[in-house]
Formats: C-alpha cells, sequence, structure tokens
C-alpha cells in the first residue's frame, strides 16, 4: 500500500541516545508532506487529465474510423457511378450510332429517289424541247408558206361585203 501524506505526519521515530534533532526532523517531514501532498495532486491532476484525453482520443478514433468508412463507401459509390455513366455512355453512343446509321440510310435512299426523278425529269424536258422545237419549226414552215403570199394577192371590194351584210340582214 502507497505511503500517504498522513502516515508521514504520524511517523514516530524511536528515540535515542544522541538521535537527530526533533525540530529538524519535524521540519524536514513538514516539507516532505507539502511536496508529496503537490505530488498527489499534480497526479490526480494529470490521471484526470490522461483520462480527459483518452476519452478524447476515443472520440477521435470513432471520428476516424467513421471518416475512413465513410470514404471507403464514397470510393465505391464513385466507382458504381463511375460505371453507370460509362455503361450509359456506351448505350448513348450505340443508339446515336444506330440513328446516324439510319439518318444515312435514309438520306442516301432520298439521295436516290432524288436523282431517279432528276434523270425523269431530264428525260421530259428532253421530250417537251423536242416536241416545242416541233411545234415552233411547224409554226415557221406555216409563216414561211406561200399561202400568206396568197392571201395578201387576194383581194375583196368593200361594196361585196356590204351587199353580203345587207343579205344576211333580210334572211
Amino acid at each position: 500500500m502507497p505511503l500517504t501524506p498522513v502516515d508521514i505526519h504520524n511517523k514516530e521515530f524511536s528515540k535515542g541516545f544522541r538521535g537527530y534533532d526533533e525540530d529538524e526532523v519535524n521540519e524536514f517531514l513538514e516539507q516532505v508532506i507539502k511536496d508529496y501532498e503537490l505530488l498527489i495532486r499534480e497526479k490526480k491532476e494529470l490521471e484526470e487529465k490522461l483520462a480527459s484525453m483518452n476519452e478524447r482520443l476515443g472520440h477521435f478514433n470513432n471520428i476516424e474510423e467513421t471518416l475512413n468508412k465513410s470514404i471507403v463507401v464514397a470510393q465505391e459509390a464513385a466507382e458504381e457511378v463511375k460505371g453507370n455513366a460509362l455503361k450509359e455512355a456506351k448505350l448513348i453512343i450505340r443508339e446515336a450510332e444506330k440513328n446516324a446509321d439510319r439518318i444515312v440510310n435514309e438520306s442516301l435512299s432520298k439521295a436516290r429517289k432524288i436523282a431517279l426523278e432528276i434523270e425523269e425529269l431530264k428525260k421530259q424536258s428532253k421530250v417537251f424541247r423536242t416536241r416545242f422545237r416541233m411545234l415552233i419549226e411547224a409554226q415557221l414552215d406555216l409563216l414561211q408558206s406561200d399561202d400568206w403570199d396568197k392571201l395578201m394577192e387576194f383581194e375583196l371590194d368593200a361594196t361585196e361585203l356590204t351587199s353580203l351584210e345587207e343579205a344576211e340582214e333580210v334572211e
């Protein structure tokens, strides 16, 4: 059992013949008691401080453990999100490629159809041009024919027209 200040204070020494000076011993013991009490108080304060520090350390250890778990969960969640994003990106790319292929195929089909229509219009234009040329040539032939000259040579008397008009009115 450890020595207490009270034990030191109550300690009695046997007296001998030429022993130590009692006042000096008592004074020394008083000093030892004070120092010992101070040490005990400091020890108690340090023990309380140590307990408080251990408690805080335990709290910080819990926080550290929680943070480590949170980091692991966050990393797993980030990996999952990254994986999902990659999958979604691949799906979007596939869908875009399909749409692009469809659009290209539709465009090629429309281009072919338009090219066929252009060819048909060219043919129709050629036929129209040929027919129009033939019509114009026929009209030119008509204009160049001698019939026009003969019509110009034909003379009609105005008096004959008047008598023809009168005859028609009578009827």
